[in-house]
């Protein structure tokens, strides 16, 4: 079956829904999520595996043919991979490269050099914050909590006065900016303006990393009092290298996508014209594959060749980074499937028909459906994926501007408490220490904060714009 063949017939995978399905589709779609979440939590199943067979349930629930919605489940998988697959390689290897060559550690070193004290939950904020733009949320833990441990270890600070803010860096970029794969699929979803979509990110992301990570890592501490587990603290990574790469060569390479794709956003805002030779250009090189492509290249130099790296070591960094994000791709994919289930289903315009009764404004209703899937699946990736889906019907009536905000609610809707059903929450506890209750206290609550404060200031945000 061709993919033309595939998409028409997810087209027509689902009757319309009438009213009086409304009920039933209802209850579809919640059989559907519990599906997913009994397999996951209960059965320990694969997440891949679990929106697999949830996707089935739901179109079983809502009284389609098998066939059909199988059609659909698979249009959405292979357009979700389509749009991302690429962008989620892309970003494994420059964190591959990024913390084989040493870069990560010359950041670390530079920037707890000039801090110390009341300034180290700054510093370390700062630090996830830089780190986390180019990472996956998993990669970028596994990063920064070795070296939270070491620095709370070394400096003898409370764990959660260092790891709060690190790990509120790692969250915010993980949901509220691009190219993080779920900001990237609710952008695709949605048709927002990635540039735009990414400069309004920034603003929110800016102070609420600041209020869920420096400002709540004190209370987290009180409440939570505990040092850096021995058997957790690990040796300083890259130490076989003859050399690390530079602090400002390291830092650049970082920015660098960011940078293209902002510049890509302002000359969209300021020329306006598509046959301008300027804003082609900057469209080209500031859409996510060749930004990120780019800072690839520019890395196996600033980074790989400046660590030493022969090109046979390269061409093996490069390899092993493709080889764990295999489970990623096929996550997002089936969180894809299953978003293109619940549309194809009639939720969409299920959604739609609820909310102009209910009278929500569509950026809280944004919000409010992916803090729902948040807390059933526990994943943000799948939340903001489902939850994108969801909404779109509703964007078709936004300004540009508001259209981004719908995103950038979607994404802090997805961050909205972590727990026993998240895997971030065990990476957490088991680095950590923490028992259960201990990891709620702190993990969870600086989550929950993070989804709540991006939501006011994408509200207030709605309001100037």
């Amino acid at each position: 079956m061709t993919s033309l063949s595939v998409e028409m017939l997810a087209a027509d995978a689902f009757e319309p829904i009438t009213s009086a399905g409304n009920a039933q589709l209802g209850i579809a779609v919640l059989a559907g999520i519990a599906v997913i979440v009994l397999l996951i939590t209960k059965f320990k199943m694969h997440a891949f595996l679990a929106l697999t067979i949830g996707s089935l349930a739901l179109g079983s629930f809502a009284g389609a043919n098998p066939a059909k919605t199988i059609a659909s489940f698979t249009a959405g998988l292979g357009s979700t991979v389509a749009s991302v697959g690429v962008l989620i390689a892309l970003g494994a290897i420059l964190g591959k490269l990024l913390a084989d060559s040493g870069g990560a550690d010359q950041i670390v070193d530079t920037i707890l050099a000039k801090a110390s004290g009341r300034a180290m939950p700054w510093a370390m904020v700062l630090i996830a914050s830089i780190i986390g733009l180019p990472l996956f949320f998993e990669v970028g833990i596994v990063l920064m909590i070795p070296v939270v441990l070491l620095v709370a270890k070394r400096g003898n600070y409370s764990l959660m006065r260092i790891g709060i803010p690190a790990l509120a860096g790692l969250s915010v970029m993980h949901g509220l900016i691009p190219p993080h794969p779920g900001p990237l699929v609710a952008i695709d979803a949605l048709g927002a303006n990635l540039g735009i979509t990414l400069a309004l990110g920034v603003l929110v992301a800016i102070p609420t990393v600041i209020i869920a990570g420096p400002v709540f890592s004190r209370y987290a501490a009180r409440w939570v009092d505990i040092e850096a587990p021995e058997k957790m603290v690990p040796q300083r990574p890259s130490e076989d290298l003859e050399r690390r790469p530079r602090f400002g060569a390291t830092l650049a390479t970082i920015l660098l996508p960011v940078v293209l794709m902002l510049v890509k956003a302002l000359v969209d805002i300021v020329v306006d014209d598509p046959e301008n030779h300027v804003q082609r250009v900057t469209d080209v090189i500031g859409s996510p594959l060749i930004a990120l492509l780019a800072a690839v290249i520019v890395g196996m130099f600033t980074l790989g060749r400046a660590a030493g790296f022969t090109k046979g070591r390269l061409s093996s960094t490069v390899e092993k980074s493709l080889a764990p994000i295999a489970g990623i791709l096929l996550i997002v994919g089936a969180g894809g499937g299953f978003k293109q289930t619940l549309i194809d289903a009639g939720v969409g315009q299920m959604i739609l028909e609820f909310s102009q009764n209910w009278s929500i404004p569509a950026l809280l209703l944004g919000w409010l459906i992916a803090v729902a899937i948040r807390l059933a699946t526990g994943s943000a990736t799948v939340a903001t994926i489902s939850a994108a889906g969801l909404v779109a019907p509703l964007a078709a009536d936004l300004s540009t501007s508001h259209v981004a905000l719908l995103v950038l609610a979607v994404g802090a809707g997805s961050l909205f408490f972590s727990h026993v059903n998240d895997a971030g929450f065990w990476l957490v506890k088991e680095y950590f220490g923490m028992d259960v209750p201990q990891t709620i206290k702190t993990w969870s609550v600086m989550e929950t904060i993070i989804s709540v404060v991006s939501l006011g200031f994408i509200l207030l945000l709605s309001l100037v714009l």
